[in-house]
């Protein structure tokens, strides 16, 4: 039979569903990383994230004092930057951007024969606030963040690296992961845009409530 559930409470019955089922399976999350795992799973259906969700040392706490000072959001897509609660994000003083579709990112790397992904990596690079990268589609946008972090033109508050796929996706989380950058990384080839939204939109709810 199916439930008969109002509007404003399917969300909440699934998260009462998911612990359910994490209860079942006996695991318990760190308080901290608790709601971003379970935002994940309520986004995905899919409980493998509990165990290739990786958080470096006090990630969430690092990013929700970032989000409060009004630090910007740069994602590699516009459907990772239209999932993102820009109402919460506008209210600490945040802006969420993607230039993927710039016309001088276009150019430039048709020019220099890279992806999009790089050369919007290397505009993000130089706006001047503090920046959180939500990656969920490119894995050469983690490959450029890499080089830009070695080479001292970003320091990121926080890289989000949840690409999908199979030709380097693997390969291009694992360089965050070993990063000193603050990051929370789907390891293995699972991930995408709606996975890299949910995870910020854990962080911003968070803070929100």
């Amino acid at each position: 039979m199916f439930e008969t559930i109002r509007p404003m409470d399917i969300e909440k019955r699934s998260f009462e569903i998911i612990q359910g089922i994490l209860d079942e399976k006996g695991v318990i999350l760190p308080p901290e990383n608790e709601a971003v795992v379970k935002r994940v799973i309520h986004t995905t259906a899919d409980f493998d994230y509990v165990e290739s969700l990786v958080f470096s040392k006090d990630a969430v706490s690092l990013a929700r004092e970032a989000l409060k000072e009004g630090c910007d959001i740069v994602t590699d897509t516009q459907m990772a930057k239209a999932g993102i609660n820009k109402g919460i994000l506008a209210k600490l003083g945040g802006e969420a951007h993607c230039f993927m579709s710039d016309p001088d990112v276009a150019e430039e790397a048709k020019a220099r024969g890279v992806t999009r992904a790089t050369v919007s990596m290397e505009k993000a690079a130089r706006l001047q606030k503090p920046l959180i990268f939500a990656i969920g589609n490119a894995p050469t946008a983690l490959i450029a963040l890499d080089g830009l972090i070695k080479s001292g033109k970003v320091s990121p508050k926080l890289i989000i690296g949840v690409p999908v796929g199979f030709v380097n996706v693997v390969e291009s989380k694992e360089l965050i992961v070993s990063s000193p950058a603050p990051h929370i990384v789907a390891r293995g080839r699972k991930g995408g845009s709606n996975v890299a939204a949910a995870i910020v939109n854990a962080l911003l709810y968070g803070i929100a409530r």
